[in-house]
């Protein structure tokens, strides 16, 4: 397979179908994504079977845990990827709406139309439910969408594309709206990134190493995120409960996510109260934990924790944690070491909550929850086509909204300027 020929085509036909899709009407678009889900449903034996030979191949070829858990389509993650299909169709459409129209001193009126972005190409390592996630969010807000899949996934990921194009095909729309790439060779990735005629846009999804590499090299804008090193702040006025139940779920709901609590900050007044309970549930749970001196002096025989440890995504059952004197040191230790993704503060006392609301400065930030909450699916998106921490265009996780930008539209009655 000649690869540059082969991702031309892909883009040709791509750039195509963004023309129809532009177009395409709030119902043609949510009678595909019903297409979809119905094939989805009718063919879930074979996506199952399909995923389980990859993950026979991903056992062989030796994939981590974290990799694994990552590219497992269980029964649930299955029925919930379904099921954010069709939250998706429930969503109102973003596209042709038309927000701040008003009248200029010349008679015009003047406002913003909601209008999608055209070839949104997404490279992702392991989940196969993005395939059908991105698939959605594209469809629904109006793109059409180049897909790459791991060769971790690739036969999940082919299993899903026949059922989006079954869903396409059905409801009129060109079934090269969405298009999965067929090839494993990386070759095609350099040429999807390097290629502004026919993408527009590339999401990247993956290990730290994939988004550097996408970042560096794309000619196209890149949306992204390098990684999740979360974090769990319990403060002195924390409920005990809450705060022992809220930091547990942050770092053991799933290790492979990069919403995972990663480093726990405790304030030294209750860490006594604490530290032992959550430290021991923990150690129940397979939990590594690496701690300052000062955490090492009242949790017995765990690992010191280094300077790597306050940065590191571990994406495993490790968790550092740290003592900190108050809600000052914590925002500052979470501003120095965070990656901007998701940080989580404990407390009852609203005054240092809405401090911490204000005063961190990453994508999602939350009070007496979980960080496993940042997600598209929880915040009532469908779905999300990524997580971003950049500032400009689109952050946190990236739905519907986030798939589209803004043109200006002047409305007049023969008006000419004077």
């Amino acid at each position: 397979m000649d690869i540059q020929q082969y991702m031309q085509r892909l883009g040709e036909q791509a750039r195509t179908a963004s023309r129809a899709m532009a177009r395409a009407s709030s119902g043609d678009k949510d009678k595909a994504l019903a297409a979809i889900a119905s094939a989805l449903r009718s063919h879930r034996s074979a996506v199952l079977q399909a995923n389980q030979q990859d993950l026979d191949k991903g056992r062989e070829s030796g994939l981590d845990a974290a990799l694994l858990d990552r590219l497992e389509l269980t029964p649930a993650r299955f029925d919930a990827m379904v099921e954010g299909l069709e939250q998706i169709i429930g969503l109102a459409d973003p596209v042709g709406v038309i927000t701040d129209l008003a009248y200029r001193p010349s008679g015009i009126q003047v406002g913003k139309m909601r209008v999608p972005l055209g070839v949104i190409g997404i490279i992702y390592e392991s989940r196969p439910n993005v395939t059908i996630d991105a698939a959605a969010l594209c469809l629904k807000s109006g793109n059409a969408a180049i897909l790459r899949g791991g060769s971790e996934a690739i036969n999940a990921n082919q299993a899903i594309a026949e059922c989006i194009r079954v869903g396409l095909r059905e409801a009129g729309l060109p079934d090269t709206a969405v298009q999965v790439v067929e090839t494993t060779d990386r070759a095609a990735v350099g040429e999807l990134i390097t290629h502004p005629e026919y993408v527009d846009v590339i999401v990247p999804r993956g290990g730290k190493g994939l988004i550097e590499r996408i970042s560096n090299e794309a000619r196209v804008p890149v949306i992204k995120h390098l990684d999740g090193n979360c974090h769990t702040y319990i403060d002195d006025q924390a409920d005990i409960t809450k705060a022992i139940n809220v930091a547990y779920n942050a770092k053991t709901q799933r290790y492979g996510t990069c919403n995972t609590t990663e480093t726990l900050l405790v304030a030294n007044a209750i860490a006594q109260q604490v530290l032992p309970e959550l430290a021991a549930k923990y150690r129940d749970a397979g939990v590594e934990l690496r701690g300052c001196e000062q955490v090492r002096s009242i949790v017995e025989g765990i690992q010191e924790a280094t300077e790597a440890d306050w940065g590191e995504e571990y994406l495993a059952p490790i968790l550092a944690v740290k003592l900190v004197k108050d809600l000052d040191e914590a925002i500052d230790h979470i501003n120095r070491y965070s990656s901007g993704h998701t940080e989580a503060i404990v407390t009852e006392n609203y005054t240092r909550a809405r401090q911490f609301l204000t005063e961190v400065d990453s994508s999602s930030v939350m009070v007496n929850a979980s960080t496993r909450f940042a997600d598209g699916f929880e915040y009532g998106l469908g779905a999300e086509i990524g997580i971003s921490t950049d500032k400009i265009h689109a952050r946190g996780p990236v739905g519907l909204e986030g798939l589209t930008s803004q043109k200006w539209v002047v409305l007049g009655d023969g008006h000419i300027r004077q």
